[in-house]
């Protein structure tokens, strides 16, 4: 149980002496003072092998590899999947960020960043490792309602599931596209659906409006979790019937306040 900031072990991977510095500086600041700077991923992998950390903060573009990279490792092992994962980059291009957005990050910060920037995303982080996070729902019993994720990048789905179970969920159904999902649908009650905007083969609005048109289960709440920053596209999805929209990465305690709103509403 991590009561707070000063609880936190961070692996740090940083190749910039001087932006180390900063980074652990703004970190102690904030009372997180158990900090163990790596200048390439190799020799933080290395130190995995070790001893793990609460949290890993990680540049972009490191000597061996890019942190995208970096991320997609930790949730390609058993033993670090979990681990909480924070991009530092001044990288700003979608086709560039959303990779390390699809592999369920608490985080991703601008260079330079502020105390209250990095504040949120360690907040996000305890969240994330709040494993008693329940949500104040009522008459609802959580350990009973079925959740249907989709999502075409199964890091980011394990992410989901992960928040989605310390606030007291258990049931889960798995879809990669909105064309699996429906599938799903068709054979299997949910109480409510999780899904990304883009996606192969039908993204998250025609997945919305199949079930808002189409399905038996047309009163089921949606949640939508996306990246996608067109408000066009995103002003679509709500007049479909989302329930809530949610950015990627998003905060553990956003989501339990929509989940909140969503299942109070469907009760």
């Amino acid at each position: 149980m991590f009561a707070g900031f000063a609880d936190l072990i961070v692996y740090l991977v940083e190749p910039s002496a001087m932006q180390a510095k900063i980074v652990t500086a703004l970190l102690g600041k904030l009372d997180v003072r158990n900090v163990q700077r790596f200048e390439t991923a190799g020799a933080m992998f290395d130190q995995l092998k070790e001893s793990l950390p609460s949290l890993v903060i990680s540049a972009l573009y490191l000597p061996d590899m890019q942190g995208t990279d970096l991320v997609q490792r930790l949730r390609a092992d058993a033993a670090t999947e979990h681990t909480p994962f924070i991009l530092i980059s001044s990288e700003t291009r979608p086709q560039v960020l959303d990779p390390v957005r699809q592999s369920g990050v608490c985080g991703i910060l601008p260079k330079p960043f502020s105390e209250a920037q990095l504040r949120t995303a360690l907040r996000a982080t305890l969240d994330y490792l709040d494993s008693d996070a329940n949500l104040d729902v009522d008459p609802v019993e959580l350990d009973a309602i079925k959740v249907l994720v989709v999502d075409d990048s199964p890091s980011a789905r394990k992410f989901i599931r992960r928040v989605l179970e310390n606030l007291g969920v258990r049931h889960f159904l798995e879809a990669e596209n909105g064309r699996q999902a429906i599938e799903v649908l068709a054979e299997a009650m949910v109480d409510l659906v999780v899904t990304d905007y883009n996606m192969p083969e039908m993204d998250g609005k025609g997945l919305v409006d199949h079930i808002r048109q189409k399905s038996w289960q047309n009163s089921v709440p949606i949640l939508m979790v996306t990246s996608e920053s067109d408000e066009g596209r995103l002003a679509a999805v709500e007049e479909a019937g989302v329930s809530g929209i949610c950015d990627k990465p998003f905060e553990p305690a956003t989501v339990k306040a929509l989940l909140n709103n969503i299942l109070r509403a469907a009760n």
